[in-house]
């Protein structure tokens, strides 16, 4: 097990009815003056949006509203959200929405604090060492970007989607009421849970970390219980403990929890940044589902005993001891059965993406992490095509 620190700073505010804590909470943490940030309507037309301000309104906190976020959040808002926090003198950026708007909200508050456009930062791989306080209020179990270090920009202009990771990303407070949850659409809600997956996947398949039993029994068991909750969330939309269970393992699946004494590489995610940079409408989750399957395959003949691991712990595959190889690749098959099986894609040709776009993607790719993706081999061009290819 390697060294590790683990930074688990935000407060979570966990259950049903709690908005009416917001307001009061943020005035403890010395909020005046909030931007309460949003994505489309459906905060608005559920009435979350209300009884948030209600809370805010009640506690004597002053705020101003900025909606619009889409999904990939867009750099160009960001800028508007910028300006307007100086404008208005804000010292506390409240999200209410999922992964997107939080991290909209998160670059806002960067922004805000440093006087520096945040692209500089994706841009460049430079880290903020400063922020205004983010609050976030969820609304869609997916990025955990409720709690983790990391937010992720589109710039539309140049057609890159790049992440920024600093401590100082991380929200200050976040309030999960699993009942917000209840309106996401089958689709969404099975990109959710691919996306909750893959933040543990990723850490957990990884050629950097030797022995970690503990934190292999921690990941496996968030994998099986978002399995089993995946399922019966998709069938009941409104069973609460479905949607609690989602809730709180994307929280703890992207707060660094499930990969204590890993290295993450997260190449995966890396490959999916371009895809929906190159394609505005392919949900981050879709993309996921499409290339990990793909990516697995192509590299578990670096490390057949892991791959193997997790076949037989959280798919049930039986472990063929003398031919590892064949229980690592059914449980990869098994796992892209399950993706199927929620609703989500497994072929590049489902979010329209063609052969011919293969090289452009490959070479955006090695390009935007500034050569090889890190993997369990070094995927250069070549190797991504490959990838697309078994993806197909």
């Amino acid at each position: 097990m390697l060294n590790f620190n683990l930074h688990t700073t935000t407060e979570i505010v966990f259950g049903k009815d709690i908005e009416e804590q917001i307001g009061p909470r943020l005035k403890e943490l010395g909020a005046h003056r909030i931007l309460v940030h949003f994505g489309g309507s459906s905060a608005r037309t559920t009435g979350l949006l209300d009884r948030v301000e209600k809370s805010l309104f009640t506690a004597g906190l002053a705020f101003v509203e900025l909606g619009g976020v889409s999904p990939n959040p867009k750099v160009s808002l960001v800028r508007k959200g910028i300006a307007l926090a100086e404008r208005e003198g804000i010292d506390f950026v409240l999200a209410v929405g999922g992964g997107s708007v939080i991290d909209s909200a998160k670059a806002i508050a960067m922004g805000v604090a440093t006087k520096t456009d945040p692209w500089q930062f994706a841009s460049t791989g430079t880290k903020p060492d400063t922020t205004l306080p983010v609050g976030t209020v969820l609304t869609l179990a997916a990025s955990g970007s409720e709690s983790s270090n990391s937010c992720v920009l589109t710039n539309e202009e140049t057609k890159e989607k790049r992440g920024i990771t600093s401590e100082t990303n991380r929200p200050r407070i976040s309030f999960l009421d699993p009942e917000n949850t209840y309106t996401v659409s089958k689709f969404q809600t099975g990109c959710g849970i691919v996306d909750i997956m893959m933040h543990t996947l990723e850490r957990y398949l990884t050629p950097e970390g030797g022995e970690s039993d503990i934190t292999d029994r921690i990941a496996e068991g968030l994998l099986i219980a978002v399995r089993d909750a995946g399922r019966r969330a998709i069938a009941n939309p409104r069973d609460y403990e479905a949607r609690a269970s989602l809730m709180w393992a994307g929280s703890v699946s992207h707060n660094d929890y499930t990969g204590c004494g890993r290295k993450r590489l997260f190449p995966v995610h890396k490959l999916e940044h371009e895809l929906s940079a190159f394609r505005d409408e392919i949900a981050h989750g879709a993309g996921l589902s499409v290339l990990f399957p793909a990516w697995a395959l192509y590299e578990m003949k670096n490390d057949f005993p892991r791959f193997a691991q997790l076949a037989n712990r959280v798919f049930g595959v039986e472990m063929d001891f003398h031919h590892p190889e064949r229980t690592a690749r059914e449980g990869i098959l098994t796992m892209k059965r399950f993706f199927e099986e929620i609703g989500m894609p497994t072929h590049l040709s489902q979010l329209g993406i063609k052969p011919e776009n293969y090289a452009q993607l490959a070479a955006n790719t090695v390009r935007t992490v500034k050569g090889p993706v890190k993997s369990y081999s070094a995927l250069d061009e070549q190797a991504i095509i490959e990838i697309y290819k078994l993806a197909e």
